[in-house]
């Protein structure tokens, strides 16, 4: 391991230049990009990477590892020098081809596009939230696995942001809940360089960010970002702290070394340019030619802290090995936990926890959700402030707060976008397959989070209640109506809206299972009534999407009728007053959109046969989206306007969402 005094040396000087021009190269070559944070930032990276943070380019996913978190994720330049630096699989032709088309190399970091990169970052405040949820995972792995003399689990989170990232309202939310939980394993230092994309940040920003956090119950250190020796010695601190969590304020220059763009909002998300790369690279004494260099003791020096990692994971790795010997119960739940298993029967098993449980989804699912906890060790979650109202306590586990972490249920508090981005962490980090729950109209506060969940693929499971204009007095500011559509407008995220208690725990057993992605369970606050299934088809059919859930009596029918949750009742009952009256139709239950869409083409038009065209949707929600299922000639029957406050049962009937209402309509629009 290097001195401390040789992080002034020479040699260290090329060191960090080398990753200052990696980043312009790479910049100038795309001709796009953001080279003023990495050339400003290299110098306390520098000392971040080469004294303190743990990992092995070997085994990229080495449980200990420490985590890096480039919130600054316009900075990714930086993170890619550093990658290819210590030995990640990360070339130098990698860095050539920056921002191109099916690189390694994307303009901000994607998660897992390469070994080394944490979570997806670019929308500012997104990776100060996840590094929240990641130390709280590490302190709640920890508290569950490590035993006296075998602390296997005992590494720091450790991340740069930026000012827009401190700016952006998420990085509050979590910032006062990793300060509220003492998450001490969380250090990240504020990349201070006082440039927006619009100039200087006294233009919108003058809070003294300092303070702020202190009043977080944050330790705040205030550092010369270029200081390396200072930042040794910030970091120091930050990792001797016990109680908090910490933040270090590292005053820096933007595009540091640049004598023209030094401190100017042009290094921010310009190239450089030709002749002020020329003019940066003498003003450094860096070579002109060839680009993208990279001195041979450099690379030795990187590379040799790189081996000095390896023989600490290799410790590691025999005292893991011992410790799966003396303790083989604990070794049995790690791999449980860390490879989430889910049991082979968990649909049969979440079914049997509701029996003949007749109520409102929320209620069934609060039901199926106790013993998910049981048959799952990875499952763990909470609310933002509203565990009573969705019903996601687990009665049998204690909750996390400060100072115990061995519990399974968070209280996120009113702060569903720091909840959504936490969650994010905690899924990325491993371990857990965590839950988050609200009203489904408050969706839109974790909007962000979720698209980026199913962009990276990162197993979350949304629990959302309240899920229409059904819920009655609360009135239309708690009503959804278009969050629904808006939901399954997300790639990558399956919205499951089951229509009684059985579906609801076969769609607990599909979010437990589908790890490659979100999952979003919508469910009612009002009761609905159980499905016959001597009648209708079995529950278990939830897991195609959509199904028959009634047959017509005749075929073709005359019509089909789609709905979804608790509008499926309304559609049976409407079958059997059509019936009465010489129609016949068929029920169809479309639980999930997406999962439909997955089945393969043969069932898709066994359920909706393209010669039926009299199609009718019905849905308490926004129309959108219903257009593709009933085609040209069907009609939706929805919401297209905001709720109203009064008793479920008066709703229903204003906006025409009663049994006579629904076969009115469809005798009407069959013209009979």
């Amino acid at each position: 391991m290097m001195k401390d005094e040789e992080f002034l040396s020479p040699p260290a000087d090329r060191a960090v230049n080398t990753i200052r021009m990696l980043a312009v190269d790479a910049v100038q070559k795309a001709n796009s990009g953001h080279p003023g944070m990495p050339m400003g930032a290299a110098d306390y990276a520098f000392a971040l990477w080469m004294k303190y943070l743990r990992f092995n380019p070997a085994e990229p996913r080495w449980p200990d590892r420490d985590r890096f978190v480039l919130s600054a994720g316009h900075g990714s330049m930086l993170l890619y020098s550093l990658l290819h630096l210590f030995g990640f699989d990360m070339s130098i032709e990698d860095i050539k081809q920056f921002r191109q088309w099916e690189s390694r190399t994307p303009g901000h970091p994607e998660y897992w596009c390469a070994p080394g990169v944490e979570t997806t970052t670019g929308p500012l405040g997104q990776g100060f939230g996840n590094g929240v949820g990641m130390a709280l995972a590490a302190k709640m792995l920890a508290e569950r696995f490590n035993r006296p003399g075998f602390k296997i689990l005992d590494h720091t989170i450790y991340g740069i942001v930026s000012d827009g990232d401190v700016m952006e309202g998420v990085s509050h939310e979590a910032a006062s809940l990793a300060g509220h939980l003492g998450l001490s394993n969380l250090i990240y230092i504020y990349d201070d360089n006082h440039i927006t994309i619009e100039g200087d940040t006294a233009l919108a920003f003058s809070e003294d960010v300092g303070r702020r956090f202190q009043g977080y119950d944050w330790r705040v250190l205030k550092i010369d970002g270029h200081d390396r020796m200072a930042a040794l010695s910030a970091l120091e601190k930050a990792r001797r702290e016990r109680r908090r969590p910490t933040l270090i304020i590292a005053r820096t220059h933007i595009a540091k070394g640049s004598p023209n763009k030094q401190d100017t909002a042009a290094a921010h998300g310009e190239p450089l340019g030709e002749e002020e790369v020329t003019a940066t690279k003498n003003n450094l004494g860096w070579p002109l030619e060839p680009t993208f260099f990279v001195p041979e003791d450099v690379r030795e020096l990187f590379l040799s802290r790189a081996r000095e990692l390896k023989s600490e994971y290799d410790a590691w790795a025999r005292k893991f090995a011992r410790y799966r010997k003396k303790f083989p119960d604990m070794a049995e739940l790690w791999d449980a936990t860390f490879g989430k298993h889910v049991p082979g029967d968990i649909e049969e098993r979440l079914l049997a926890s509701v029996g003949e449980f007749s109520g409102a989804t929320r209620d069934a699912s609060g039901q199926v959700l106790q013993t998910a906890a049981e048959l799952v060790p990875a499952l763990c979650g909470g609310a933002g402030d509203l565990a009573p109202s969705t019903k996601t306590l687990l009665k049998k586990y204690e909750s996390v707060r400060k100072g115990h972490f061995g519990g399974r249920n968070f209280h996120f508090g009113v702060r569903e976008h720091c909840m959504g981005s936490a969650l994010n962490g905690m899924a990325l980090h491993g371990g857990f397959i965590p839950y988050g729950a609200t009203f489904l109209i408050f969706s839109d506060y974790m909007r962000p989070t979720i698209r980026l969940a199913a962009m990276m693929g990162a197993q979350v499971i949304y629990v959302f209640t309240h899920d229409s204009i059904f819920l009655g007095e609360d009135g239309p500011t708690h009503q959804p109506v278009e969050h629904l559509p808006s939901l399954r407008a997300i790639p990558n995220l399956v919205v499951i809206r089951p229509a009684d208690a059985a579906e609801t725990a076969v769609a607990w057993a599909v979010a437990l299972r589908r790890s490659e992605g979100p999952t979003a369970l919508v469910l009612t606050r009002q009761k609905v009534p159980n499905i016959d299934r001597s009648k209708c088809a079995g529950a278990g059919n939830l897991k195609l999407g959509a199904y028959v859930a009634s047959e017509a009596e005749k075929s073709p029918p005359d019509a089909i009728v789609i709905a979804s949750g608790s509008e499926v009742h309304v559609a049976l009952e409407a079958q059997t007053l059509l019936r009465e009256s010489g129609i016949s139709a068929r029920v169809v239950n479309m639980a999930s959109m997406e999962l439909f869409e997955r089945q393969a083409d043969e069932y898709r038009r066994s359920v909706l046969p393209a010669e039926v065209t009299a199609r009718v949707a019905v849905e308490a929600a926004a129309p959108f989206g219903w257009d593709r299922y009933v085609g040209p000639k069907g009609i939706v029957l929805g919401v297209s306007r905001f709720g109203a406050s009064a008793p479920y049962k008066v709703l229903a009937e204003k906006f025409g969402f009663t049994g006579p209402q629904v076969a009115e309509r469809i005798r009407g629009y069959l013209g009979s």
